[in-house]
């Protein structure tokens, strides 16, 4: 509160010494300066002086603050002869006074590679003692529209609502946008809706004739930039065959799945069983036969020839021959072959007629090895 005060009371002495004085700033209009980004302006500041303003001149370019309780930035000063222009960081290198020699009249000033922070008011202030005199001007930097991009919303079919769409990533509001045809007729669609706002053009209930060549642009006040997009509008798709296809490839689907579980059903199977077989063989095959099983094969066929051919009179004389009609015993039978008792010598060497007379019958007995096996 204070400061708004003092400020007041420092513009109203102002006030009242230009008017006992000569000095005047003769610059008038008060629009406020709209500019782009990178852009240069003028800050028009023009004032004479009387005969009777003999104190040392001194300009003073201030960018006032938004806020009472802040401070006013100096920007640059001219004072003594001398022009000062380090006095604000943001614009060092960027403000200049207009002319070489200020104090012939022109306090103007120049501000180069504008940035949206550079906006605000800036003050003008002439003083020459006795008088002073101060002019406001306000200076907007607005920002250029980026390149827009162009893309259209949703399927593009016929009889479907076609959006097509214009965005931009920089730019100052207000945006104003505006589409166009470029192709054909050079007309929009009949049913065609635009927002000059959002930046939309909505075609509802497309048609074939809607294809073409289309360009948006994006505007503000300080300069305009477009872009084109092609639309194509399709026929709808065949949706019977597209539900047909699908139906048709999971049944083929569910068939190669079929199989592949039949075939992995049937080799695990086949597997089984040849394991079955396998072990129900090897419990079947009786023990290998020894030798003396051999050997009691051959004696008992022996003997039953025998008795089928002997008489009456000689059955008497076969059985007095304990070596031939002895059946050998259970404990003989699993004897092994090493054990097996052999026929007595004389048994052994008695000759083919010695045995027709005594009334048995010759009978031939292979050789075996000590294994039992015949030779």
């Amino acid at each position: 509160m204070e400061l708004s005060t003092a400020r007041f009371c420092f513009t109203l002495l102002g006030l009242l010494a230009g008017m006992a004085s000569g000095l005047e700033i003769t610059t008038t209009g008060q629009q406020p300066l709209e500019k782009a980004k990178g852009q240069s302006v003028k800050l028009d500041c023009q004032f004479t002086l009387a005969p009777e303003d003999s104190g040392p001149l001194d300009i003073e370019w201030s960018l006032l603050a938004s806020d009472n309780q802040k401070e006013d930035k100096v920007v640059i000063l001219y004072s003594g002869d001398r022009t000062y222009e380090d006095y604000y960081e943001p614009m060092v290198g960027r403000v200049h006074f207009n002319s070489p020699d200020p104090k012939k009249g022109d306090a103007s000033i120049n501000l180069t590679g504008l940035k949206p922070t550079d906006s605000g008011t800036y003050q003008c202030k002439v003083k020459k003692a006795p008088g002073i005199r101060s002019r406001k001007m306000q200076l907007i930097v607005m920002v250029r529209p980026s390149k827009p991009r162009c893309y259209s919303e949703g399927p593009t079919e016929e009889g479907k609502d076609i959006v097509l769409r214009c965005t931009t990533s920089e730019g100052t509001k207000p945006m104003k946008y505006s589409w166009e045809k470029t192709s054909d007729s050079n007309l929009l669609p009949a049913s065609a809706v635009m927002d000059p706002v959002g930046g939309t053009i909505n075609v509802r209930n497309a048609s074939a004739g809607a294809s073409g060549t289309y360009r948006c642009v994006a505007s503000n006040r300080v300069g305009t930039e477009e872009c084109t997009f092609y639309l194509k509008v399709t026929p709808p798709p065949n949706t019977a065959g597209i539900v047909a296809g699908s139906i048709i490839a999971v049944l083929l689907i569910l068939i190669i799945i079929a199989i592949i579980l039949f075939c992995f059903c049937r080799i695990r199977n086949k597997k089984k069983y040849e394991k079955e077989i396998c072990n129900e063989i090897r419990e079947d095959v009786p023990p290998p036969k020894s030798r003396a099983s051999t050997a009691r094969s051959f004696t008992v066929g022996s003997q039953r020839s025998s008795l089928g051919s002997m008489s009456p009179s000689n059955l008497h004389e076969y059985a007095l021959k304990p070596q031939y009609d002895k059946i050998p015993s259970s404990e003989e039978y699993e004897r092994p072959p090493s054990h097996v008792p052999l026929p007595p010598p004389s048994a052994t060497r008695m000759a083919g007629p010695n045995i027709s007379r005594m009334g048995g019958i010759p009978v031939m007995i292979p050789a075996q090895n000590r294994d039992g096996s015949i030779v």
